[in-house]
Parts: C-alpha cells; structure tokens; sequence
C-alpha cells in the first residue's frame, strides 16, 4: 500500500498596522552588511514594500496573544519602515504585508531566510542593468534607483556588452571577473574571442597580459603624439580610443596610429608654415629627429631681445610675490590649495619671461634653416638657426691655393739688388728651369767688376 503524501502548508499571510509590530530580539543579523537603513528606506520608498516581514504573534505570560506580533525575520527591512514613520513618509498604522509564522523558533526563521537567499550572480546584475538602458533608462538614473556611483553602472553596462561566447565561460566560471573586466576595453567581439582563444595555449593568463594582447599596435594617450595633436581632435577625426573604466589607463589606448600620425604631420606642418615668413632657407619637420641630428651643423649666434621696461616692472613684482609667499609659508608642512595655485600660476608667469626670442642677422637667417618636432611632454619644439656645410658662403681663395706667394712690401726683392753666389744658388734651386738664367744673369752681373 502506497505512503500517501504529506500535503505542506503555507503559512497565512495577512496586512498588519506598522505600529502592531516589535523587532523581535530572535533576529540573528547583528553586524551590520550591505547598504544603510537610510538607502533601503529610500528604496522602499520608491518602490514599496517588495518582501513580506515574516512576523510571530507575541503572547503574555498567560499565552494568550496580545495583538502585538515580533519580527524575527526582516529586521532591516523593518527599521527602514521605521525611518520612514519617523521621517513621517509613512503612517504608523500603514498596513504591512506579513508573513505569521507559528512553531519552531524565531532564531530559526531568521537564520533560514539569510542562509537559504543565494546572491545575485554578477552577470545576471550586469545584464539586468543593460535591459534597464535598453528600456529608457540613464546611467545616472539608474545609478540613483540603485544608490550606487554612476561610474559602478558603466563598468555593469560595459561588462554585459562583451561577447556572448566570453559571457558564457565566465557564466560557467571558466573565467575570473578580473579576466573578463581587462576584456572590456574593446568592443571588438572578433578580437576579444581570439585573444581568448589564444590564452588556451599561453601559460600567462594574467588580466594585464589581456589587455596588452588587446592594445597591442594602439597608440596610448600618455603617448607625447597624442598629448600634441589632442585626443579630443583625434576623435573628432574619426579616431577609436579604447579606454579601461577598471583601471587607471591614462586616458586608454589611441587605436588608429596612422591618423594619428597623420594628425601630427599635419599640425607640424601647419606650425612650420607660420616660421616661413621669418625667413629661413629650409624648414624640417618631424615628429623626431635621431639623436645628433645637429652635429654636422654649425649654429647661429643670436643676439636675445631684453626686456623692456614694462615687462621688467611685471618680473620683479611677480618675483617679489613669489618670494613672500615661499617666505610665509615656509615653515607649513603643506600649502593651502589657493596658495599652491598661485606659486604655479607665478612659476609659469616667470618661465614665460625667460623664454626670450633670439633675433638673427637676416643674411645668416637665408642660408639656415629649421628643425621642427615634439618634445617629451607632447609640447612644440623649434631649433632655429642651423646652417648645412653646403649652405655655407664661399670662402675667397687664398693667394697660397692661387700658386703665388707675395712677400711684405718692405721684404720685397728689388731686380736692381745683388745677389750673393749661396743666395743665387738658393734661389736658383727654388725657381721653375724657364726661369733659373735670370738668376744667373744676376748673379753674373753682382760679381762682374763695375
């Protein structure tokens, strides 16, 4: 004969006045975990009650029920309720949907509604965050409904839009949240299942080993190209930046290095065009140039444009300022933030007067020319005045690379003067064969009588 079934049943719900209710000393929870009394009041206050409070009817020391009934189970749940009376957002008699238990014991009940509630899994929280901007909603406004920073709702959004493929392991845990976050800072699904693909047979399966797989070619924004053009001008030219909201990237990874590059040649030549009305017979332009690029080359000498008086007057009041300042707060262990901003704004004042132009002879500036780049920090830098060997002017031949070497006036030979027979021999020796009989002649005529 079959064991009948043993039909379970429910216990009764029903709506009890809020003032009815005590928090029973039952409850398990003591340590305080996930968000305030005060969000969760907000919470409830948007969207009502979504849980009942499981209640247990309180009795005198007779046993009989004195319409008072204790909380066990949903503690926080009736503080917030309990904030809200307080803040009188709610009335004290609002009913309260509940839950009355009967038997066992109120320890129990709380501990079991705890234990037996399993965690909303991560992607499940990242996928419903994306429906909810899929039906309307802002980042921000779903930030607000969820008291968390705006920021926290584009890493969940960012994060349900990797590849589904990849979703799936990590759904599985074939993949840890750290791997799947480096994964986000493309929105290519192609490559990020082939990196994915290509880490089963790497023994570095590390995040950063992920994300420098997927920036591999790409241009970071720290990059001095980049600091130059702007990534603002980048983008607006069409330019992909890949950026990682889990960790500081330094603004992310520029993805089009040819526009970029393209961007700078651009910009440079645009710079070189407002030197060419100074003159100078060539212009070069680079984003760099070898080490020792000047070597070759001879500089000009400049001559550096004083001050005039006005600006004379504004760089001794600013360096009078600056000193008083260092003064003051010399002893402080850190400067007030205005003060800081002042001593940065005078330092870049004062640098700007120490920059002077240099002023060249208008002759030399024909025949120089000009290097134009990038420094390190992504700032213009202009070489003026360097001269090629083949733009030098040429030099006038000497009498020597001529063949003729001219003696001082007061050392010239007179043809009247005689000659000694070793002066004759000498100069004989010295003298092209055409020319030797002179010589002898001389040296004749000096030793015939008179």
């Amino acid at each position: 004969m079959a064991t009948a079934v043993v039909k379970i049943t429910l216990s009764a719900s029903r709506d009890i006045p809020f003032n009815k209710l005590v928090l029973s000393q039952a409850n398990v929870r003591r340590v305080k975990a996930g968000i305030s009394i005060e969000e969760l009041a907000e919470d409830i206050a948007r969207r009502t009650l979504l849980q009942s409070l499981s209640v247990r009817a309180v009795a005198d020391a007779e046993g009989q029920e004195t319409g008072m009934f204790e909380v066990p189970a949903g503690g926080r749940r009736f503080r917030a309720l309990e904030l809200l009376v307080k803040q009188k957002r709610m009335a004290k008699t609002q009913p309260v949907p509940c839950v009355v238990r009967e038997g066992g014991l109120g320890e129990e009940d709380s501990l079991a509604e705890n234990v037996q509630r399993v965690a909303l899994h991560p992607l499940d929280q990242f996928r419903a965050f994306q429906t909810l901007r899929e039906k309307g909603l802002s980042e921000e406004e779903i930030a607000a409904r969820f008291f968390v920073n705006p920021t926290v709702v584009k890493q969940r959004l960012k994060l349900a839009a990797v590849s589904d493929k990849l979703l799936d392991v990590y759904a599985e845990d074939g993949m840890a949240l750290e791997q799947l976050m480096a994964f986000t800072i493309t929105n290519d699904h192609a490559r990020q299942e082939q990196v994915w693909e290509s880490l089963a047979r790497a023994y570095n399966k590390e995040p950063y080993y992920i994300r420098r797989q997927l920036t591999e070619g790409a241009v970071r924004a720290a990059d001095k190209r980049a600091q130059f053009v702007g990534v603002d001008i980048y983008e607006a030219a069409g330019g992909v930046v890949l950026r990682d909201l889990f960790q500081h990237d330094d603004g992310g990874w520029l993805q089009d290095p040819a526009l970029l590059d393209r961007l700078v040649i651009e910009k440079l030549q645009a710079e070189a065009e407002t030197l060419r009305a100074e003159g100078w017979k060539w212009i070069a332009v680079a984003p760099d140039f070898p080490y020792g690029h000047t070597a070759d080359l001879r500089r000009l000498n400049g001559e550096t444009v004083d001050l005039t008086d006005e600006e004379r007057v504004s760089h001794d009041a600013l360096k009078t300022e600056y000193d008083r300042l260092e003064e003051e707060y010399a002893q402080a262990d850190e400067l007030p933030d205005e003060v800081d901003q002042r001593l940065g704004e005078i330092e870049t004042a004062l640098a700007a007067f120490d920059a002077r132009p240099v002023v060249y002879n208008p002759a030399e500036i024909a025949r120089a020319g000009v290097f134009v780049s990038i420094d390190a920090d992504g700032e213009l830098r202009i070489e003026r005045g360097y001269v090629r060997p083949e733009d030098e002017a040429p030099a006038e031949p000497s009498r020597e690379a001529m063949g003729t070497r001219l003696l001082p006036a007061s050392r010239t030979v007179r043809s009247s003067a005689p000659l000694s027979p070793s002066a004759a021999a000498i100069l004989r020796s010295r003298m092209p064969r055409g020319t030797r009989t002179m010589a002898s002649s001389r040296y004749r005529s000096a030793s015939s009588p008179s």
